[in-house]
């Protein structure tokens, strides 16, 4: 990433609004985002968390405001949420992991020896050697947890965003991805993941984004995750109106 990436910040939210049908998810977030950051969103069902991951890989128009990200599209990772996979779909693990070389694969898609040869190599990495000619359908969802963040290593993204990354897996799975996770984040990449597991958020993510539709905060996670601010959050997801009209206001930005 060049010098004119890095003086910008690797996410910025401008009073953005989104939602389906004009009726909001999230309202009015104003953040920035480091280089490097490793940001946990957290908040109650229904907050807008997965929403806000939609939106900024282009699945979603704002409403109102606006964002920008400092990396290009390219090199942006998406891994929603493991219930929103398709296991029926006819396809073995190879080809899945795989597709995370899709930006360099030529106007054909097929390997050469030497991208076969790192796709065997991250699937050892993530402990599914063996199981290459294996239909995703018939994988655990540990497995198929780890051949989905297989598939992210080929990526080799500056961004990537995770929904619940770890829900719905075995404790060990889980550990091993963390640790995968943690290795991203030391190597410079910026992590924007959605988790419920508040221990973990603190445990593992110096930073925090709390919502519950609207921003409660974005800072360092021992100063966001309060017992004050959760019950908020909480509140504010019981009594929001699902069919409320977008309103229309323009508060100061909340910079970390």
């Amino acid at each position: 990433m060049n010098a004119a990436s890095l003086s910008a910040p690797a996410l910025r939210c401008d009073n953005l609004t989104l939602g389906y049908d004009r009726h909001p998810a999230v309202h009015h977030l104003s953040c920035e985002v480091d280089h490097g950051a490793l940001v946990a969103i957290v908040g109650p069902n229904g907050a807008g968390k997965s929403t806000l991951l939609k939106a900024l890989v282009g699945e979603l128009k704002p409403l109102q405001g606006a964002y920008a990200l400092g990396a290009p599209r390219e090199r942006i990772a998406y891994l929603p949420q493991l219930s929103e996979i398709d296991r029926s779909f006819p396809v073995n693990v190879f080809d899945m992991v795989a597709m995370g070389l899709w930006h360099q694969l030529g106007p054909l898609g097929g390997l050469n020896r030497g991208q076969a040869r790192r796709v065997r190599a991250t699937l050892a990495a993530v402990g599914l050697s063996g199981l290459e000619q294996r239909p995703i359908g018939t994988l655990s969802g540990g497995q198929l947890q780890r051949a989905r963040f297989a598939r992210l290593m080929l990526q080799d993204a500056r961004l990537l965003l995770l929904d619940e990354p770890f829900n719905a897996i075995d404790a060990r799975t889980t550990e091993d991805l963390v640790a995968l996770m943690l290795t991203w984040h030391a190597e410079g990449r910026t992590i924007l993941a959605v988790l419920h597991d508040l221990e973990r958020v603190h445990r593992h993510f110096p930073q925090c984004l709390l919502l519950a539709r609207e921003s409660l905060g974005f800072g360092p996670t021992a100063s966001i995750l309060t017992e004050p601010l959760l019950l908020r959050a909480r509140r504010l997801a019981e009594t929001f109106d699902d069919h409320a009209p977008v309103c229309h206001r323009h508060p100061a930005p909340e910079v970390a």
